[in-house]
């Protein structure tokens, strides 16, 4: 590799090239005399588009061989959505920089323009993540969750093709690709907690390079690593992979960090959540405190249930 060149991983979907280009031309900004290329790489998550995130199982579906590249020195940093980062990184990774994230919250975007609670009784809703379809289920039972993988692009198509009443997607992927215009409700964390890191992007590198560990530097935002890392540490004592709702979203204002964790039963029926504050300083012991928290409110007994049926 020339010096003055690095090469930036990425899956190869619209949304993860706009991220990986958003990376590119802010490192570009700070170190214009860089050249940059974008490596386009295929994930298992990428090629088993016809099965449930749940049913594929295994984690880092949309991250490990991106993270192979990496180790190996075929790129020198990765760009991946947090969420989709598992609560392990590889030893030898870390990661560089958590820029400041986007809206966090989910959207649902309707045929009829119509919010959740105006649509029809036993409306479909389009959605492979079990995190928000028990959610979804828990203040709507009537409703019928439809299997709904793809690119974001590709979902929107399947709200339209597949007569779908309504599709459930990231706020922050959706404004992304500029296109907030077709949201029809911002779904308020009371009905649907988002995922961890959901809206925040992962810049991953090599732990001992110190060169690509500068040139990224400037792009990592504290409040938000603060509050992604709590919610990170939140999801690794609760070993949460896609086979398990769980959800967790923090955040910093005057009294401090707040954390609000969720372990819910895949149809909505049993649900543990809590919330913790402290020092945004402290988040990491705050996110684990949570989860103990909730163990001992019965979540460990959801999880090893859901754990058992996904054998």
């Amino acid at each position: 590799m020339a010096i003055g060149t690095i090469t930036i991983g990425t899956r190869g979907s619209q949304l993860a090239l706009w991220q990986a280009n958003w990376v590119k031309e802010a490192v570009n900004r700070n170190h214009p005399d860089l050249t940059i290329e974008l490596v386009i790489i295929k994930t298992k998550g990428d090629k088993i588009l016809d099965v449930p995130l749940a049913k594929v199982g295994g984690k880092g579906l949309f991250v490990k061989e991106i993270e192979e590249a990496l180790l190996d020195g075929r790129i020198d940093l990765a760009v991946h959505s947090m969420k989709d980062m598992p609560a392990d990184i590889p030893v030898g990774l870390c990661i560089g920089a958590i820029p400041e994230r986007e809206e966090p919250r989910d959207v649902l975007i309707t045929r009829s323009r119509l919010p959740l609670e105006r649509l029809n009784k036993g409306a479909r809703i389009g959605t492979s993540s079990l995190r928000r379809s028990a959610q979804l289920l828990r203040v709507r039972p009537d409703i019928r969750i439809v299997p709904l993988r793809g690119n974001l692009d590709t979902r929107l198509k399947k709200l339209e093709s597949e007569a779908l009443d309504a599709i459930v997607l990231a706020a922050a992927g959706v404004r992304r690709l500029g296109l907030a215009d077709r949201i029809t409700q911002i779904l308020d964390e009371s009905i649907l907690l988002p995922a961890v890191g959901q809206g925040a992007l992962c810049i991953e590198i090599r732990e001992n390079d110190s060169r690509i560990a500068a040139v990224v530097a400037d792009l990592d935002d504290l409040p938000t690593r603060q509050v992604v890392m709590g919610e990170r540490m939140f999801l690794n004592r609760l070993e949460g992979g896609c086979q398990v709702p769980i959800a967790g979203h923090g955040h910093i204002d005057e009294n401090g960090y707040t954390l609000t964790g969720l372990v819910c039963d895949v149809d909505g029926s049993h649900q543990v959540k809590q919330s913790q504050t402290g020092p945004e300083a402290q988040s990491e012991q705050i996110g684990r405190q949570l989860a103990e928290t909730l163990l001992a409110m019965g979540a460990g007994e959801i999880l090893e249930r859901l754990n058992a049926n996904a054998q």
